[in-house]
Formats: structure tokens, C-alpha cells, sequence
């Protein structure tokens, strides 16, 4: 059969009535317009606050409220001078100590993180030693094994 312009119709069941809500007796929705008998959806005005659980304490009032987390911290991985003087025993580094010679010993986990190297324990070794930040008792050793400290600068975080 060929399809005629004048004839053309949906398919059967492709096509739905629209449930006319409150519109009175006669759309066959009337009485309750489909809200049910009795209960907090049947009245007007009904619905959930954002966060309602039911009468359960909502999860933002079950949280704590204290404390705070800097926004633009800067973490620091830390290494200690005896931490060095071990690696020169070993064998690991030699004369030069930067981040990446400290990552490829192993004392740091990632390339990029920012080291300081703190003044905990005793160093012989002379030492070149470049990082992000120093302790002064840090220096102090440093210099007094012969060896030399030099600060990496870093770009200060944007503030929004």
C-alpha cells in the first residue's frame, strides 16, 4: 500500500493524550487532580527543603563545623642534613643536591614538590646544595662542612 499525503496518520499507540492536570471534573483528573488523598503532597505548597532526609538529621548539620584549610598553603617536602650525609655515605649523591638528584635517590616521592632542608642531625660532606627553602641550622651545617646553600625562588600563588 502506498502512502497517500491526505491519509497519513501516526502509528497506532506513538502518540499519547496529555494528562491535563487540575483542570476540573470533566478532564477525568478532577477531585484530587492526581495528588492522592490526605498527606503532606496532597497540599499546596508541599515540597523538600535542598537537604531534606526525611526528618533525619541532614548530612550539613551531621558534619562538623570547626577549623579551617588554608586555600593557598604551600607544602614543603622535608629532608633533613643527616638525611644527605647518609646519601653521600651510600653513594647515591655526590657533590651537587637539587630536587631532581633527590627524587632520582628516592628521598622524595614527586618531581615536582618543593623540598626544604632542615638542620636535624650532622653533615662532613661539602656539599652544593639547591632547594626551595633552608632552616637557618640548616645553612649553619651547610657552611660549616664547607659546602654552599642556594634558595630556588618560586612564583607566588595567584590569590582570586
Amino acid at each position: 500500500m502506498t502512502a497517500i499525503l491526505s491519509n497519513l496518520r501516526p502509528a497506532k499507540g506513538s502518540r499519547k493524550k496529555v494528562k491535563r492536570i487540575g483542570r476540573g471534573q470533566g478532564s477525568g483528573h478532577g477531585g484530587t487532580a492526581t495528588r492522592g488523598h490526605k498527606g503532606q503532597g496532597s497540599r499546596s505548597g508541599s515540597g523538600f527543603k535542598r537537604g531534606f532526609e526525611g526528618g533525619q538529621m541532614p548530612l550539613a548539620r551531621r558534619l562538623p563545623k570547626f577549623g579551617f584549610t588554608p586555600p593557598f598553603r604551600v607544602e614543603y617536602k622535608v629532608v633533613n642534613v643527616e638525611t644527605l650525609q647518609a646519601l653521600v655515605t651510600d653513594g647515591k649523591i655526590k657533590d651537587v643536591v637539587t630536587p631532581e638528584t633527590l627524587y632520582a635517590a628516592g628521598v622524595i616521592a614527586k618531581k615536582k614538590v618543593l623540598v626544604k632542608i632542615l638542620g636535624n642531625g650532622e653533615l662532613k660532606a661539602k656539599l652544593t646544595i639547591t632547594a626551595h627553602k633552608f632552616s637557618k641550622s640548616a645553612v649553619e651545617k651547610i657552611t660549616a662542612a664547607g659546602g654552599t646553600a642556594t634558595e630556588i625562588t618560586v612564583a607566588a600563588p595567584k590569590v582570586q
